[in-house]
């Protein structure tokens, strides 16, 4: 079975390693001349490929990134910053000998459906080299092709732009900080990219404004006594909580626990529908460069005028001299017809945000469309594993009608939970995704059937953090070293920040019997309150 996998970043690549692993034959087609899609910096910015700024830092730890049989060295930092990250898709591409699958420089400029689609499920997929075309059949397209190419600048909803005389543009262009020298900066929009950008400028500019609507929470990749982040807060155990609460506690309790770092109101970040979860934006520096003045929040633009901005609420103008505009990004598959997949508003009816639901034939899927609260690289992993399997026969999908009924209702929780606002509702819960997809392909551990066979591995798999080793333990795939892999995930955290060791410190690693007593008594706490909540 002749698969073609359009891009080489991330998605294709571990689209390219499934494919191999399931027997099925992959060409992947990459238009630059190098893998790593949006994780290759460039200093030039490459028409239809994301654009990284230098400082770029990963939000996720090392952990709970790495692809699922394939852990990154104990002495790479624990947030990677881009140049070692993409050191580690070259390693994974050559360790599993995928550059020999994948072309370079090639270009897909269209895939249609061949007139025998319904009986066959092919496609036929015209690629361009040096100007040159060419057609091919293939019986299933997987594609990898990333959603940061395509920025999305609406211009029509900020009145006054076309009178300004500043110089304004979309973050995708940005690079270096020395373009705000002695500037006044206005940046538009509060994202990681909004925040890093404005906190980079902040060391050069004469002034710098973050506008926003909605507000946004803000946390630091350094959590509860100094641990990343995501290894706290992605837990089996705390995705349950999470997930088993009625809306008001579970709301509640995320309130709590995002402000105390900090007391977002004070500091003007408080989102403004704060019983909607909204995306974490990550960044270790904000709140102190705001407590220092280096950085202001106001919020959203009234209007623009010469030299100046007015914002929401606030009659008096602000003078700047430049505007970034970080307004996301659209998504889009020029390589595709809309019968295929049509996007409205920035959402595509994907089951499981991968395979249309209208198709004969389920032979065409989309990875890495999807916002997880977690690490990328292992959902799309766990797509793609699952994906292989579909194409295979192996796994079947739910009848048209259930598939869009899915959709449907999906969407609806999404904008109850998330609000829909530009990509809101491509955002899911990482674990409980990845939980189902593995379902589906009979690698979803089982963590009472760990209990009784090797009861340390089970309670390290529920209150510890969930690494994607654990989708390696059995089923499909199944990789030996992914028990050891979870049993000393916290020597390759600690590894590179424990490089001075005082005589008779305690164990690096969090004790596991005082977080297990902890958890289970805030469980209890849980349980005994829940029935007193209207469900």
């Amino acid at each position: 079975m002749r698969v073609a996998v359009v891009g080489a970043g991330v998605s294709g690549l571990t689209a390219t390693k499934c494919c191999l692993e399931e027997g099925l034959e992959p060409t992947c087609f990459e238009q630059s001349r190098d893998i790593g899609g949006l994780w290759r910096y460039t200093e030039h910015i490459e028409a239809g490929r994301p654009s990284l700024y230098p400082s770029v830092i990963s939000n996720t730890s090392k952990e709970m990134s790495a692809f699922s049989d394939f852990p990154y060295p104990e002495d790479l930092p624990v947030f990677l910053p881009h140049a070692q990250l993409l050191d580690y898709l070259r390693s994974y591409a050559e360790r599993f000998g995928l550059r020999e699958h994948i072309k370079f420089g090639t270009t897909v400029v269209s895939i249609q459906k061949r007139p025998d689609f319904a009986t066959t499920g092919q496609w036929d997929v015209v690629t361009e080299v040096d100007g040159k075309q060419t057609s091919h059949v293939f019986d299933a397209v997987m594609v990898c092709s990333g959603n940061f190419s395509e920025p999305f600048l609406p211009l029509h909803c900020f009145p006054g732009i076309e009178r300004f005389r500043g110089q304004y543009f979309h973050s995708r262009q940005y690079k270096h900080p020395d373009v705000f020298q002695g500037k006044r900066v206005l940046v538009v929009g509060m994202g990681n990219s909004g925040v890093d950008i404005a906190v980079e400028a902040s060391r050069v500019a004469a002034k710098v404004t973050i506008c926003t609507s909605r507000g946004a929470w803000v946390l630091s990749r350094v959590f509860d006594h100094g641990y990343p982040w995501d290894m706290v807060f992605n837990t089996r155990l705390m995705s349950l909580i999470r997930n088993s609460l009625p809306g008001p506690l579970s709301q509640g309790l995320i309130n709590y626990r995002v402000n105390q770092w900090f007391n977002h109101e004070n500091y003007g970040l408080q989102p403004e529908k704060s019983c909607l979860v909204r995306e974490p934006v990550l960044n270790d520096d904000l709140p102190s460069y705001i407590l220092t003045g280096r950085i202001t929040i106001k919020p959203g633009v009234k209007e623009f005028k010469d030299s100046s901005v007015v914002f929401r609420n606030c009659p008096e103008e602000e003078p700047i001299d430049i505007i970034v505009f970080c307004t996301g990004y659209n998504v889009s598959f020029p390589f595709l017809e809309e019968a295929v997949i049509k996007v409205e508003n920035k959402h595509a009816s994907l089951y499981k945000y991968v395979f249309p639901t209208h198709l004969q034939r389920p032979t065409l899927a989309v990875l890495g469309l999807i916002k997880p609260l977690g690490a990328i690289m292992p959902v799309t992993e766990m797509q793609a594993r699952w994906v292989t399997r579909v194409f295979k026969g192996l796994c079947r999908l739910p009848p048209q009608s259930v598939m869009e009924k899915e959709v449907n209702e999906k969407k609806k929780n999404q904008v109850r939970r998330f609000g829909l606002s530009f990509d809101e509702v491509l955002k899911t819960d990482c674990l409980v995704y990845m939980d189902k997809l593995a379902s589906f392909i009979g690698a979803k551990p089982s963590v009472l059937g760990l209990l009784c066979r090797d009861p340390w591995l089970a309670l390290t798999i529920f209150f510890g953090p969930c690494t994607p080793y654990q989708y390696r333990l059995g089923g499909p795939g199944r990789w030996e070293g992914a028990r050891q892999a979870i049993l000393t995930q916290w020597d390759r955290t600690l590894k590179p920040t424990r490089t001075r060791v005082p005589a008779g410190s305690s164990s690096p690693c969090p004790s596991l019997l005082t977080v297990v007593g902890f958890l289970l008594l805030l469980a209890a706490v849980v349980f005994c309150f829940q029935p007193h909540w209207p469900g």
